[in-house]
């Protein structure tokens, strides 16, 4: 059931031009304020109002940063761009590189001439200025709407925010509430008390308190959702902004999340699409060897990292799709066993029960002292577990002397071995004037009346033959099978 969501507003512009003082403005009107946690405001990235009876979400990031973050990781966050120009100085580098982000992410943009109450003020020099840069404003012969504002004196507030709604009417944005939430993290660190604490922003679905969530670096299971102010809440529904404790570590800002079933499907998800990323320039080697990799310290760790990095296979590439410093526990098996990776520990101790539980799921784990003897395994293992090569085996070649019967699909023929031998249940081409007509299979070999494995070179004997072509008297059957070859 897909229905109308909110607006995404991302605002952008240089540093001084008062983009967080016309949020601030918002806030206030709205009367939204962040709550305190342990004397300290907290940053939420994000907050909701309601205007007119409709939503609009605001990202409030600081500077471009996490904006940037977010586009380069591909996430689509926000819907409609703000771009903040104050009217007292034009544009600056870093509207510059605001109109180049909103141009990149594709986003329909509203300018917001700021600072209007300043003697300096000049609407005209900054709508030329903008035009330089393919920016055309509506009353400057273009299509990009323009509000006039003073954070201020909050005029031109209520004028934002009804072409917001207007601009995103036109994009009709829609979700579906009864899909299992996926958006963008837009916040993300580690509070003192709390743990690692991110912001998401849901673009559809719905996320709620007790979900598995997870993003490419990182995997929890939601403890508590709050809203931008603080207060507890049970779910998050399309572009609703939503602080989530219970992430193992904090994700990164950027990085899109989504609800999964279970934690073994997050981590495997998770650790396959690290690879993915880690993997985009080895497409065409089509097998991986994946291992998860434990060892007792950070800079072991590293060491062995860069060690594995240099086995170099034309077919098979390496993938770690976990490592870390520790002991081996039931995360690593569970991860080992959704991704159908092999785990080395170095210098690590394999936690009480673990064992068995490898064991029951058929999870590989390998412990070493020495790292050479660790990377020697590795690549030992990686040869014996190269996919076998496939090839063709011509076997041999008989004479169509006569032809006994024909059914819809198969025939009883009779010829002669002129080369090799023909063999019981393999293919079979039918060669006609040097051609090959047709093909099919030997389910049955007679040598005088004696039902026969195979007849060799020399030797006369019958065949049921079985396919669609129908075999003439004077044809060459070639007889061939594959086989695997290991290397």
């Amino acid at each position: 059931t897909t229905n109308t969501r909110p607006p995404i507003v991302v605002v952008l512009g240089h540093v001084d031009h008062g983009k967080s003082s016309i949020l601030e403005a918002i806030r206030e009107d709205f009367n939204i304020t962040a709550k305190e946690s342990g004397g300290i405001t907290q940053h939420i990235g994000a907050y909701r109002v309601e205007y007119q009876n409709k939503e609009i979400a605001f990202i409030d990031t600081p500077g471009h940063e996490a904006f940037s973050a977010m586009r380069s990781r591909g996430a689509k966050v926000a819907d409609v761009a703000l771009l903040v120009v104050a009217a007292d100085e034009g544009v600056k580098e870093q509207t510059k590189e605001a109109i180049d982000q909103i141009k990149k992410a594709e986003l329909p943009m509203i300018v917001v001439l700021n600072k209007i109450d300043k003697p300096e003020a000049n609407q005209d020099k900054v709508k030329q200025e903008l035009s330089q840069h393919d920016v055309f404003v509506e009353d400057f012969g273009g299509k990009v709407p323009i509000v006039v504002t003073s954070a201020i004196t909050k005029q031109g507030i209520p004028e934002l925010l009804e072409m917001i709604l207007l601009v995103s009417e036109l994009e009709d944005l829609k979700a579906d509430e009864s899909k299992p939430g996926e958006g963008v993290i837009i916040e993300s660190y580690t509070d003192t008390r709390r743990g690692a604490t991110a912001t998401l922003l849901v673009r559809d679905g719905t996320v709620r308190a007790g979900d598995v969530i997870g993003t490419k670096s990182a995997v929890g299971k939601i403890r508590i959702l709050e809203d931008s102010q603080g207060e507890t809440m049970e779910q998050a529904t399309p572009s609703m902004p939503a602080v989530v404790l219970g992430f193992e570590n904090p994700p990164q800002i950027g990085e899109e999340f989504r609800v999964f079933v279970d934690e073994a499907t997050a981590r495997a998800e998770v650790a396959l699409e690290q690879q993915a990323r880690e993997q985009v320039d080895v497409e065409e080697k089509t097998q991986f060897f994946d291992i998860v990799l434990k060892t007792d310290v950070q800079g072991s760790l590293e060491a062995l990292q860069d060690m594995l990095k240099t086995i170099t296979d034309e077919k098979m590439v390496l993938r770690i799709v976990h490592a870390g410093a520790g002991d081996i526990g039931e995360k690593d098996v569970r991860l080992a066993q959704g991704t159908g990776a092999r785990i080395f520990g170095f210098h690590t101790k394999i936690d009480s029960g673990i064992t068995a539980l490898a064991d029951r799921e058929k999870v590989s784990i390998e412990t070493f002292d020495v790292i050479y003897e660790l990377v020697r395994r590795v690549e030992e293992l990686m040869k014996k577990a190269k996919e076998p090569e496939i090839v063709r085996k011509d076997l041999g070649k008989m004479e169509v002397l006569a032809i006994f019967r024909t059914e819809k699909n198969s025939q009883i023929v009779g010829g002669k071995i002129v080369d090799g031998e023909a063999k019981k249940g393999s293919k079979v081409e039918i060669v006609r004037e040097g051609e090959i007509v047709g093909e099919g299979r030997a389910v049955s070999l007679k040598r005088g009346q004696t039902d026969a494995n195979t007849v060799p070179k020399g030797e006369e004997g019958g065949i049921l033959y079985e396919g669609s072509e129908k075999v003439q008297e004077g044809d060459m059957l070639q007889f061939y099978e594959y086989e695997t070859i290991t290397s």
